[in-house]
């Protein structure tokens, strides 16, 4: 027992407080399904502003935001608190003025970088850099430890073995449940576009309501069983929760899409 104490807690060193949402494949899935309801207008615009980039995709620059602390760490450091916003404490209730100081949050950062991909009068690379921010975030807002508990970093101090693995809880839904599936971006996309979207899907004018997707992803994250009562865990937790992460994975790039649509096809 003390000795897997002792892994735990070492894995809770090795892994960051911020860890990325959905991974890069999660991020790529929400981007894949999103250009899949785009409009003619929004894809050439879209295509317009990827001109140049290695991978001038829209999943090709889903994971750019967190690659930030590698490539810009001074980028990094400073758009860091924009990946996810602690409402669980408040019963998932978003106020700006407590949650989001100086619009230093997932909900406020979504907002502000989809008007400056919409404003035409920006530079390129000015909506460019917006129009990855956006990709990325909407993703981050529908991981539902990414709108969790600021006392536990978003379930980052969870600690959880799985059939013997270590992890935390908010890596286990970043990147772990989708890993154990053992399926490709080509299976994840088909078995993804198969489910139906949900009915209350938004699909408001600008501004995003990004309040409101973290208010939902937020609301998941206190149904009871996704913090689990012990720390080992088994294949039956992810396979009552990995549908819960498809269907985020789904709506956020149905919502993707529609936040690009009102953007752009203006």
């Amino acid at each position: 027992m003390a000795r897997f104490l002792f892994v735990l807690a070492l894995a809770s060193l090795l892994v960051p407080h911020d860890a990325f949402a959905w991974g890069r494949l999660g991020h790529r899935l929400v981007a894949a399904l999103a250009w899949d309801d785009l409009t003619p207008a929004t894809r050439a615009q879209i295509d317009a502003l990827l001109q140049g980039e290695a991978d001038p995709t829209l999943p090709g620059i889903a994971s750019w935001a967190d690659e930030l602390r590698d490539s810009d760490p001074q980028l990094g450091k400073r758009t860091a608190k924009w990946h996810y916003v602690n409402i669980a404490e408040d019963d998932c209730h978003y106020d700006a003025a407590t949650h989001c100081a100086n619009g230093d949050c997932v909900v406020e950062a979504i907002r502000a970088q989809t008007a400056i991909l919409a404003d035409t009068k920006r530079s390129k690379a000015d909506r460019l850099q917006a129009l990855k921010f956006v990709v990325h975030f909407i993703g981050d807002v529908h991981q539902p430890l990414h709108a969790g508990y600021g006392h536990d970093k978003g379930g980052n101090d969870v600690q959880v073995n799985i059939d013997g693995r270590g992890t935390n809880l908010h890596s286990l839904w970043d990147s772990g449940m989708l890993k154990d599936a053992g399926l490709e971006e080509a299976a994840w996309l088909q078995r993804l576009r198969a489910l139906p979207l949900a009915a209350d899907v938004a699909r408001p004018p600008l501004p995003p309501p990004s309040a409101q997707w973290a208010e939902a992803s937020c609301r998941i994250v206190l149904r009871p069983g996704l913090y689990p009562p012990k720390a080992s865990i088994g294949q039956a937790y992810e396979q009552t929760w990995l549908p819960l992460a498809e269907e985020q994975l789904r709506r956020g790039g149905a919502e993707l899409a529609i936040t690009l649509n009102a953007a752009l096809s203006r």
